[in-house]
């Protein structure tokens, strides 16, 4: 608990790849903040994640108006913008101090996946070697839902439920079609080392004829001519073959089979399409006719079919975030535990940051079936509650109603940053 009487001000950001209920998230954040004007004073909302404590970019959230807070529950993207920046310049380090201290901030709420969950801990200790009086606590997402140590994470409910359903809906486009044009759709999904958006689309399969026909991951190996000889005997049994593929599947030696050759902010392979490679594969080993897409951004921007249950714990993570550090919990998450699998029950709890950051949560071997290619009973029992429910947004004549966000930003007390 913060040592001082006087409320201290906090900090909030969005990071990383956004996802259709990351703003609900912020939603939890800010209107459990409001419940505690004699423990927090204000509430300041970084733009551009981690950029806008550099930049001393910063909303104050007294500002927002209802109307805005509540389209915070039903609008995807990151309301205040996100980023993809490693902190490791000691000029950055002494930017944050300075930023920390000009603006008296005593908690610092982080929104986002495994490298934002980084940055909160490396804020989190750079706040300890200084002698820094603040709170920082790491508030979950990623549509890939590899944060270890939560049941799940917010925002991949939603992408799996736009993943199962788009696999269900373009399987019957295919079947209609097959028996004179497409024998073959391959849709690739995000998941750079973990296969869970993919394996999640098995919802879709009511049974072995049914697609989603083939799901490829990163955690099995990929073997050219193992899948050639399942896409032949599936459009021989069924009369066309739909593949779902990770878009981090790897071969036998661990190679990207569509690694791009260049890097992120964080040193991670830009990937540049494994759809494109697995259909020239296909139509150069079968003469198939193949058609292939990449939902790429439209599935984490998917708010009209969220999933109610991620919307729920979405805001859920947001709330418990502000009630942890009110504890005096210091670097944790607010992870996901889940009580029971039916019926679903989940309640939210602290985990040390120190074991979320730079680790990765993988697809359990036993969610997917023998071949590596169908989802199992224990995969949909874990999957199928996190779909589960319709949240969806406000509609004016016919389009979801999608806010202009507006913000101004507070007065700047320091001089401007030049890295």
């Amino acid at each position: 608990m913060p040592t001082s009487t006087r409320p201290r001000n906090a900090l909030y950001a969005q990071s990383g790849g956004v996802t259709p209920v990351i703003n609900a998230s912020a939603w939890g954040v800010i209107d459990t903040v409001r419940q505690h004007p004699e423990r927090i004073g204000s509430l300041f909302l970084a733009r551009n994640g981690i950029l806008g404590a550099l930049n001393e970019a910063l909303i104050d959230a007294a500002t927002l108006t209802d109307a805005q807070l509540a389209s915070l529950k039903t609008t995807p993207a990151g309301a205040f913008g996100s980023c993809r920046h490693k902190l490791k310049k000691d000029a950055e380090f002494d930017r944050l101090v300075a930023l920390f201290e000009a603006h008296d901030i005593g908690y610092f709420f982080y929104n986002g996946g495994g490298d934002s969950a980084d940055t909160c801990l490396k804020v989190a200790e750079l706040a300890r070697s200084r002698g820094l009086d603040l709170t920082a606590v790491h508030v979950p997402k990623t549509i890939d839902n590899d944060l270890p140590l939560t049941d799940c994470s917010p925002g991949f409910g939603s992408v799996a439920k736009y993943i199962a359903t788009s696999a269900r809906e373009a399987g019957l486009d295919i079947a209609s079609m097959a028996p004179t044009s497409t024998k073959v759709f391959i849709m690739e999904v995000m998941g750079r080392h973990a296969g869970w958006t993919a394996a999640a689309a098995g919802l879709a399969a009511a049974n072995a004829d049914t697609p989603p026909h083939l799901i490829l991951v990163p955690e099995i190996a990929f073997d050219e001519a193992r899948f050639i000889a399942a896409v032949s005997q599936t459009v021989e049994r069924v009369g066309y073959c739909v593949v779902v593929a990770s878009e981090g599947i790897r071969d036998g030696e661990g190679r990207f089979l569509a690694e791009s050759g260049a890097t992120d902010a964080f040193g991670h392979a830009q990937l540049g399409g494994v759809a494109p490679v697995l259909a020239n594969l296909v139509k150069e080993k079968l003469g198939a006719k193949v058609h292939w897409a990449v939902p790429d951004y439209l599935q984490r921007a998917s708010r009209h079919i969220a999933s109610a249950t991620d919307l729920e714990q979405a805001i859920a993570v947001g709330q418990a975030a502000v009630g942890f550090a009110l504890e005096g919990k210091k670097s944790v998450m607010a992870a996901i535990v889940r009580d029971q699998a039916t019926p679903y029950r989940w309640h939210v709890d602290a985990v040390p940051l120190s074991d979320v950051a730079n680790k990765e949560k993988t697809l359990p071997r036993d969610y997917l079936d023998a071949e590596g290619y169908r989802l199992t009973e224990a995969g949909r029992e874990y999957f199928a509650p996190l779909i589960r429910g319709e949240a969806f947004p406000p509609f004016v004549e016919g389009m979801p109603a999608l806010p202009n966000w507006h913000f101004d930003d507070v007065a700047k007390r320091l001089v401007p940053f030049k890295g």
